[in-house]
């Protein structure tokens, strides 16, 4: 069974998704593919632990601190490729961006590869089920474009204003996908 629990941000609502244990989803009001990672029935269930300690983090986050994901037990359902990039993107420090090259190169060397394709990883960072504490927000594109982000690119540019990133370098793209 999964749990369900609506965190009121300064971005609008988030839906958290809980398999129990373990947060397996946070996802924003819109975004693209929401709640795709939970194929059950999400039962709403806010008392849970699990919740609770994510709401603290939520909570210490939008108020500009820096709270660890690692304080949370989080179980993202994905492919063995998605984990890796997913464990790359919270390697990425608070206030701080990479590039998807970067992130492929990371995840090259965690595969023990030569090199990977920035689109693949692409691929894998747009499908972040758990959005802001996996920090996908992060990432950007090699020319300084902000690119594409599941929750939009204005939640994006507020969440890296919020973390203290200048963005007055980086560029609104003008087509694509999660404009």
């Amino acid at each position: 069974m999964y749990y369900s629990h609506s965190y009121p941000s300064p971005i609008g609502r988030l839906l958290l998704a809980s398999n129990g244990r373990n947060l397996v989803g946070l996802w924003m009001e819109g975004q693209k593919y929401f709640g795709g990672t939970v194929s059950e029935t999400l039962e709403p269930d806010s008392r849970r632990d699990e919740f609770k300690h994510a709401s603290v983090w939520l909570d210490a986050y939008f108020a500009g601190k820096k709270p660890h994901p690692h304080d949370l037990s989080l179980a993202p359902n994905g492919t063995a490729f998605q984990q890796v990039v997913w464990q790359q993107l919270l390697k990425i420090p608070y206030g701080e961006t990479l590039t998807y090259g970067a992130v492929a190169c990371q995840v090259a060397l965690e595969m023990k590869k030569v090199c990977m394709a920035a689109q693949a990883v692409g691929g894998a960072v747009g499908h972040n089920p758990i959005s802001i504490i996996i920090p996908c927000h992060r990432v950007v594109g090699r020319s300084g474009s902000l690119t594409g982000y599941a929750g939009g690119l204005q939640k994006k540019i507020h969440l890296l204003r919020l973390e203290g990133v200048d963005t007055a370098n980086f560029f609104l793209p003008t087509r694509g996908t999660a404009l």
